[in-house]
């Protein structure tokens, strides 16, 4: 087998090895992004996944969708990976920040970051089966990226390189590899490196709404002692056209409970946390609940392995950066992959390694640290920390270049 297309069922193709630059482990998101990016600068690339990529899936809205900072849709669009979307995402033009308690009006000190404080939208809200039309189309599209999907493997890393052996004797040969598996990476595992835990009690309802009024390309993020409650524009349909998503945490049992009630339930469960701003609110779709934790791996390298996205990071979502911060991993690795590429540089050489640790690893402790810190913040009811907080919100709303600075942060710019 040479490098180039494979037949995804391995049907009638040759046992001899392909012979690649990196190897990514995992075809979400993180993963396939990397491999859509790398292959468009001309790196040999084979993308592994447990499951069949099919070059065309029907887009069925499930409701999920995923919120992308600015950096991340041009990481995107560098990757030729934007431009096959099948709807338009809906821009984030407005997000309105608040405090309160369910079933009360939010306190009066508010934080609202509008146009004014950025030259274009913080974000874009995708679907996530949208984006998994647009990357495994892209994949497909490309000479530079061998398919293994689906696939159980074997890995063998040594100082020389990689070889990644499939149940049905397919071989790919690397010089790298890429774990991009999520959170319960098999492959981290293997490679020994350690992993450190924090559960919430927590878990996160993703649900889509149709609603009343038009939200005018604006995200709400409501603080309660429960769980952040976020609604994000989406774009509409014919049948809904003024449509958002919800990510709403709760306690465990809570969110369980409020997930299973009838249609009618929900829908006022909805209401009382999110309020009259949009009018008359609807469930659309099926109800998603998700265990909240976050993690962090000890390191993100082996020899010739480093680690991507959840599989080296995973925050709680009350920032919405989850997503972003793969994203700005594989801005990273792609930018070294690439310069080493073009200088003939050996892409698995630990000096390589090492640059990208140092690059990544400092800030997405930050980003952690600063996540659960919020979290502990806010998802109370304590008098004192709602005082310490509500001030903490006026006083950004009070300074423009406060806003503008936490705007462009979040925005991965």
């Amino acid at each position: 087998m040479t490098s180039g297309k494979t037949d995804e069922s391995g049907a009638g193709v040759s046992t001899g090895a392909a012979e690649v630059d990196i190897c990514i482990i995992g075809a979400g998101p993180v993963g396939a992004t990397l491999a859509c990016r790398l292959a468009r600068e001309g790196v040999r690339v084979a993308v592994v996944d447990r499951a069949p990529l099919p070059p065309m899936e029907h887009p069925d809205f499930d409701g999920r969708a995923y919120a992308i900072a600015a950096g991340s849709k041009k990481l995107l669009d560098d990757a030729g990976v934007w431009g096959h979307l099948p709807q338009v995402p809906c821009p984030i033009e407005d997000i309105l920040v608040t405090d309160g308690r369910v079933g009360e009006a939010p306190s009066p000190l508010s934080l609202e970051f509008t146009r004014e404080d950025s030259d274009q939208p913080f974000g874009w809200m995708a679907e996530a089966r949208a984006l998994r039309v647009a990357l495994n189309a892209t994949l497909h599209a490309s000479p530079n990226v061998t398919l293994l999907a689906p696939a159980e493997v074997t890995v063998v890393r040594n100082e020389a390189g990689v070889t990644v052996t499939a149940k049905d004797r397919r071989v790919v040969r690397a010089r790298l590899l890429v774990a991009a598996d999520g959170r319960a990476s098999r492959t981290r595992s293997q490679a020994g490196i350690p992993v450190t835990k924090l559960p919430y009690g927590q878990s996160g309802i993703v649900c889509a709404i149709a609603h009343e009024y038009p939200h005018d390309n604006g995200a709400l993020e409501h603080f309660l002692p429960g769980g952040p409650f976020a609604q994000l524009p989406m774009t509409g349909t014919a049948e809904f056209p003024h449509l958002s998503a919800v990510v709403w945490s709760e306690k465990d049992a809570m969110a369980h409970r409020l997930a299973g009630l009838p249609h009618e339930a929900f829908a006022r469960e909805l209401r009382r946390r999110m309020g009259d701003r949009l009018g008359e609110v609807t469930p659309v779709g099926r109800r998603w609940v998700y265990p909240l934790s976050a993690q962090y791996a000890q390191r993100y390298t082996a020899t010739r392995l480093v680690l991507a996205g959840d599989a080296a990071h995973g925050i709680h979502p009350i920032a919405g950066q989850g997503l972003n911060l793969g994203f700005r991993d594989v801005i990273a690795l792609s930018e070294l992959l690439i310069e080493a590429h073009q200088r003939g540089e050996d892409p698995g050489s630990p000096a390589l390694l090492a640059r990208y640790q140092a690059r990544c690893r400092p800030t997405n402790m930050l980003m952690f640290v600063a996540t659960d810190a919020l979290d502990r913040l806010f998802s109370n009811d304590n008098p004192v920390l709602r005082m310490a907080r509500d001030v903490g919100i006026a006083t950004v709303q009070r300074f423009p270049r406060l806003r503008k600075a936490f705007v462009k942060h979040a925005m991965g710019i």
